[in-house]
């Protein structure tokens, strides 16, 4: 088995810089990052994990809850996090809350044992209690990715919600409509509440009035969303011209609910959400969308991830150095990265073209 000297040889580097690359306690250039990732594969050098972690206190291993796997958005961010703690040396494990907050907690608390540090795209709309806060704090470092509870402040990576949602409903706005409706996720998330407050801010930029009868506010579930559609449609005046969903789960609940209701986009009322939709193709017309980069949300968590716990290492050795010994260790202050969407535009979001409509 090649050693990390062996590592260091091949790679031009020093041994020190090896054992920085594959435990990813300190940033090296990419230069040297690349060159020993080559030298890991050309000697198919396979660390000793059981034996580093009883030395180190650490598993490399990082841990990663989301809500549902079977929504398309989260394998891609799986897909970012994994390559990114491949390229440092960790190992990704993966776990399914099943939109389940109970489980989500317990889950949670099975990683604290055995990871070094966890993302979490958090299950629904609830508020963390004092007590669950406080389980997260005392355990390995946590970084929130897309979805932002209320109550749990941590690191946190995901689009730029206010931008994004900015982005749509201008592209609306140029194409003629005035009385757009947007149907948002659970409001207790805050990056829900962000592209509620950018949905506000393009219409008070464009200088027209916020009509609080086109503010549909729904969960997650397909029967909620469909009663707030159903309800929308019926009995707000003005009628809306378009509907701007907040999310991907939500926009492919209220387009099934227009069909349902025998409307049809651009025909009879236009439509754009935030995300792209499960087998888009096959929408006719195409949907218009506001697409997150979820390759990237996901890679960037792991990056912030890893520097929280190169900070909290470097805190905690500080501290032990130290005569008095008492400096925080929790490494203060939040990291709060956001990445930019981009607008797909297409002919859902269309004005309406027939002569009435419901």
């Amino acid at each position: 088995m090649a050693t990390q000297r062996e590592l260091a040889r091949l790679a031009g580097v020093s041994a020190g810089t090896v054992s920085n690359v594959i435990s990813g306690s300190t940033r090296v250039s990419d230069s040297a990052r690349r060159k020993v990732l080559e030298a890991i594969q050309a000697l198919n050098y396979r660390p000793n994990l059981i034996a580093r972690s009883l030395k180190t206190n650490r598993t490399n291993t990082l841990g990663i809850v989301v809500p549902d796997i079977t929504i398309p958005f989260f394998p891609k961010i799986v897909r970012g996090a994994e390559s990114a703690a491949r390229e440092r040396g960790y190992f990704l494990v993966v776990l399914d809350s099943q939109g389940s907050h109970e489980l989500e907690v317990d889950m949670m608390a099975l990683l604290r044992q055995r990871v070094d540090g966890i993302l979490l795209v958090t299950a629904g709309d609830y508020k963390w209690s004092a007590e669950c806060v406080a389980e997260i704090a005392s355990g390995p470092p946590v970084v929130c990715v897309d979805r932002l509870p209320e109550g749990l402040e941590t690191d946190s990576v995901c689009v730029d919600d206010f931008g994004a949602a900015g982005l749509g409903i201008k592209h609306l706005l140029s194409l003629g409509h005035k009385n757009i409706a947007i149907i948002t996720g659970p409001l207790t998330l805050r990056n829900e509440q962000e592209r509620l407050r950018g949905y506000k801010r393009a219409f008070k930029d464009a200088g027209l009035p916020i009509v609080p009868s086109l503010i549909w506010s729904a969960g997650f579930e397909k029967d909620d969303v469909q009663s707030v559609v159903r309800r929308g449609i019926a009995d707000t005046k003005p009628k809306p011209t378009a509907i701007f969903a907040t999310n991907g789960v939500t926009g492919i609940h209220a387009l099934r609910s227009l069909y349902e209701l025998g409307l049809e986009t651009p025909r009879d009322i236009g439509f754009a959400t935030i995300d792209e939709l499960t087998a888009e193709d096959l929408f006719q017309p195409r949907i218009t969308s506001v697409v997150q980069p979820t390759y990237d949300i996901g890679y960037r968590a792991v990056e912030a991830l890893l520097d929280r716990i190169a900070r909290i290492t470097r805190e905690t050795s500080a501290a032990r150095s130290s005569v008095n010994g008492t400096k925080d260790t929790s490494a203060a202050g939040t990291s709060k990265v956001r990445l930019p969407a981009y607008l797909l535009a297409r002919d859902s979001s269309q004005m309406p073209h027939t002569k009435s409509r419901r």
